[in-house]
C-alpha cells in the first residue's frame, strides 16, 4: 500500500474515527484503526463495544500508488499526525508489517497490528432511511442525554428511547428522578421505530456533527442503529429490554404556573445552592411562591448559613401559593437545555412532579421529581 494525501484532511477524519477506538480492552486489535486503500478512496474503520465508525475519504489531494489494507495502532497514529509538519503526508507499507509515514522533514515508522485479527464489520444501509435536519438532531441529543442514568444497575435507563410513529418522533430519557422529552415532526416513513440508544453513543454522535451538513440519515436494523452523516457512518448498538412507559408520568393539568426569565431563575438557584447542606445532585433548594406574587428561592445549612433569593415572575402567577423542594442540579441541568429566554414552571402539587417548558422550544418537556424535606 502506498498513497499521498493532505495531512489536514487525513487528520480531521482520524479525529472523528478515534471516537470509536477502544481504550480498555484485552483485544489489542480494537485499539487499532483499520485503513483500506482502493482505486480512488481510503476507508477508516474503528470500533469498540458500543459504537463503530466507518469513514470514506475521497479528496483531490489523494493519490494512490497501490492499494491494500492495514491495521494501525490508533492512539500513536493520531498523535503522530497531530505533530507532523508539511501540507501532505505519504503512507507506505514495508515488509507487510511496518507503516512508513513521511511528511515535511519527518520520516516515521510504526509497527502494524495484524489486520487479519480485525472482525468483519457490517454497516447496513436501508433504502428508505429516516431523514432529519442535522441541527435538529443535535438539539434532540442536547435536550435528552443529560437525563440518562449514570448508574448501571438499570442499564435500560442509561439510554435514550427513540420512538417513531407515523410523522412523530419522540426522544425520552429518564434516570427515575427526572425526565426529558423532545417530540418533533418528521416526513412519513415506512416503518415505525422503538429503540433505546446508549446515551454515551449519542453524546459521541453530537461531537462529530461539526461538519455543518444539512441532513443526517438514520438506518435501523434489529441489533443496531446507523447514522449516515456526509462521509461518516456512525453505528451504535441498541440496549436490550423494555423502556418504561413514561407518558402517564407527565401531568396534563397544572393548578400553578409561573413564568420566569430563564437566566435570572438559573442564577438565583445557582447562588442558593452554594450553601445547601448537600452537594451534587443532592443539593436541595426550596421554591416558595408567596401570596404577593414574589418567588423566594432558599437553602439552609446548619453548618454554613442560609440563602434567600427573590425572583419576580414575568407575569402574575397562576394559582395558589406553593412551597416545593428539589435538586438544584437537576433544575439547572434542565434550564440549560432551553433556547427560550422565558420559561414556564408548571406545578401539580408540592410533592408531585413539575414540568418546565419554553415557547421557543416546541415539543420539549423537562420533568423533575420534588424532594421531601420534612
Amino acid at each position: 500500500m502506498n498513497f499521498t494525501i493532505s495531512t489536514s484532511v487525513l487528520l480531521n477524519n482520524l479525529l472523528i474515527s478515534q471516537k470509536a477506538l477502544s481504550t480498555k480492552t484485552p483485544a489489542p486489535y480494537l485499539q487499532g484503526i483499520k485503513l483500506e486503500a482502493s482505486q480512488n478512496e481510503i476507508v477508516l474503520i474503528t470500533s469498540n463495544s458500543d459504537i463503530s465508525i466507518k469513514i470514506s475519504i475521497k479528496d483531490e489531494s489523494l493519490k494512490i500508488e497501490s492499494g491494500g489494507e492495514v491495521l494501525i495502532p490508533g492512539k500513536f497514529f493520531v498523535e503522530i499526525l497531530r505533530k507532523l509538519e508539511g501540507d501532505s503526508v505519504e503512507l507506505s507499507v514495508i515488509d507487510n508489517n511496518i507503516l512508513r509515514i513521511i511528511a515535511g522533514e519527518s520520516d516515521v515508522t510504526l509497527n502494524l497490528l495484524n489486520v487479519d485479527d480485525y472482525p468483519e464489520l457490517e454497516f447496513p444501509i436501508n433504502d428508505d432511511p429516516i431523514k432529519i435536519d442535522s441541527k435538529l438532531m443535535k438539539s434532540i441529543i442536547k435536550q435528552t442525554t443529560f437525563a440518562t442514568s449514570a448508574i448501571e444497575n438499570r442499564p435500560i435507563l442509561t439510554g435514550v428511547n427513540i420512538r417513531v410513529e407515523g410523522e412523530k418522533l419522540s426522544a425520552i430519557a429518564t434516570d427515575s428522578f427526572r425526565l426529558s422529552q423532545k417530540m418533533i415532526t418528521i416526513p412519513k416513513n415506512q416503518d415505525n421505530m422503538n429503540v433505546v440508544i446508549p446515551g454515551r453513543s449519542l453524546d459521541e454522535l453530537f461531537k462529530i456533527q461539526e461538519l455543518n451538513l444539512d441532513e443526517i440519515l438514520i438506518h435501523l436494523n434489529h441489533k443496531s442503529i446507523l447514522f449516515e452523516y456526509g462521509n461518516v457512518l456512525f453505528q451504535s448498538r441498541l440496549l436490550e429490554g423494555n423502556f418504561p412507559e413514561t407518558s402517564r408520568l407527565i401531568p396534563t393539568e397544572f393548578p400553578v404556573i409561573i413564568k420566569f426569565n430563564k437566566d435570572k431563575l438559573y442564577t438565583a438557584i445557582e447562588r442558593a445552592s452554594l450553601l445547601s447542606s448537600k452537594e451534587g445532585s443532592s443539593s436541595i433548594v426550596k421554591l416558595n411562591l408567596k401570596s404577593d406574587n414574589v418567588v423566594e428561592i432558599t437553602s439552609n445549612s446548619p453548618e454554613l448559613g442560609k440563602v434567600t433569593e427573590k425572583v419576580y415572575p414575568l407575569d402574575n402567577a397562576v394559582g395558589m401559593p406553593i412551597k416545593i423542594a428539589f435538586s438544584s442540579k437537576y433544575f439547572m441541568d434542565a434550564l440549560k437545555t432551553f433556547n427560550s429566554g422565558e420559561i414556564y414552571v408548571k406545578f401539580t402539587g408540592e410533592i408531585r412532579p413539575f414540568v418546565i417548558e419554553g415557547d421557543d422550544d416546541p415539543g420539549v418537556i423537562q420533568l423533575i421529581l420534588p424532594v421531601r424535606t420534612e
